[in-house]
């Protein structure tokens, strides 16, 4: 109950001095062994990426053997009649109208 009436300070600072003997009762691996194990790591994870790959790349190959994959190319090419310009002017009948940046559209009547 006491720990209860401490501050938020005093509780931080407790489980910092409870962590830090945790960690002095630690056994720390010698070097030699943590080689070994980094070593062993390392080489289960390459292990482990290869096979993956491989089963990947495999069952892709075989869904292309077996036609699952149409391969279609499509290719498409801009015109200059088909680019878009928001700062042109439209010009209708008696009035001209003007696309201005906002998206608004301004008209003018013409002088008479």
């Amino acid at each position: 109950m006491a720990d209860k009436k401490k501050n938020i300070f005093g509780r931080i600072g407790q489980k910092f001095k409870e962590v830090i003997a945790e960690l002095k009762r630690v056994q720390w691996p010698d070097k030699t062994k943590l080689k070994n194990t980094s070593a062993v790591v390392l080489l289960v994870i390459l292990f482990f990426a290869v096979y993956l790959t491989l089963i990947s790349d495999g069952g892709r190959w075989i869904l292309d053997k077996i036609g699952f994959y149409d391969t279609v190319e499509t290719t498409t090419e801009a015109t200059s009649e088909e680019t878009f310009d928001p700062s042109a002017t439209v010009e209708t009948g008696d009035t001209s109208a003007s696309v201005a940046d906002e998206g608004t559209t301004t008209t003018t009547a013409p002088a008479a």
